[in-house]
């Protein structure tokens, strides 16, 4: 059996259920700002629920999105409440890893999107720069083509910590990145900048074919899927709301942990959930784990 780093699930979502708020454009991050402590509560029951890694809610915490809502100049704070929440969380569980989320400029699943290299590399960096003193690894998440893993792994390696890379891939074929790139294509680019490859917000039927492409990098491998049941059009629009996703609601804490499980036995290293999973799937996928003989570390 295996030694397996287990993830946590969803927080946008989760932080929209528990307020009980509209969701809005700004999401986790207007939720966070109007319920303190709201994220930290999150992230313990992640860790009560057998998670070994918090991830930060500062995913959509970029000066570009906070630029639309008029609250740019918040930039810097939201980052230290997002990180504080985390490590706070990991103080009362007593153990655990805190892992830097960055996510995309602009927009998630949209590459044509992506600003040109020189300022991406820099409005990465200065998250990175700013998150980076209080995390352990950095997440670069929902990476949706080639040109923004190249950005993003320059841009994060200015916080000083370990690298985790984790690309969004099509829900229908798991080989191909959102940009319709070759997933093959990511080891390559990610040698000696990441020190762990991973796909995430993408059904959980197209992690296989992912991992395919990216076990033969020899790096430690995970996967962490959404319970989506499609990206819809007017997601893709500018500025969504979450009310634009329809929850599978076949996706059960039971059965993502037969597709988890699947992938630990492809040879994952790493699994965890993404939106629309919550600490019952993180619970179950712990129990499961457990039962068959893995070691959670």
């Amino acid at each position: 059996m295996s030694t397996v780093t287990l993830l946590d699930g969803g927080m946008g979502q989760e932080l929209v259920r528990r307020s009980g708020d509209p969701p809005t454009p700004l999401w986790s991050t207007k939720v966070m700002m109007d319920h303190p402590g709201l994220v930290r509560a999150v992230h313990a029951d992640y860790f009560a629920a057998g998670a070994t890694i918090a991830t930060t809610n500062t995913y959509a915490v970029h000066r570009d999105r906070l630029a639309r809502a008029g609250i740019e100049d918040r930039f810097e704070a939201l980052l230290r409440q997002a990180v504080s929440e985390a490590r706070a969380a990991r103080e009362a569980h007593g153990t655990g890893c805190i892992a830097g989320s960055i996510g995309p400029l602009v927009a998630s699943y949209r590459p044509e999107t992506h600003p040109p290299k020189p300022e991406a590399v820099a409005r990465y960096a200065e998250v990175a720069r700013l998150i980076g003193p209080g995390v352990d690894l950095i997440l670069c998440e929902t990476v949706a083509s080639l040109a923004h893993a190249d950005a993003v792994l320059e841009g994060a390696a200015a916080a000083g910590r370990p690298v985790w890379l984790s690309v969004t891939v099509d829900d229908e074929d798991g080989s191909r990145l959102r940009s319709g790139e070759p997933v093959a294509e990511l080891p390559g680019l990610a040698a000696g900048r990441a020190q762990a490859l991973l796909a995430n917000c993408s059904a959980p039927e197209a992690m296989a074919a992912a991992l395919d492409a990216l076990l033969p990098a020899g790096l430690p491998c995970g996967a962490y899927a959404n319970g989506f049941r499609e990206i819809t059009k007017a997601f893709l629009k500018d500025s969504p709301t979450v009310d634009a996703l329809q929850a599978r609601p076949e996706m059960t804490p039971a059965l993502y942990a037969d597709f988890a499980l699947g992938w630990v036995a492809q040879g994952a290293a790493i699994v965890g959930g993404c939106c629309e999973t919550t600490p019952a799937h993180i619970a179950e996928l712990a129990r499961r784990l457990n039962a068959e003989g893995h070691r959670i570390a």
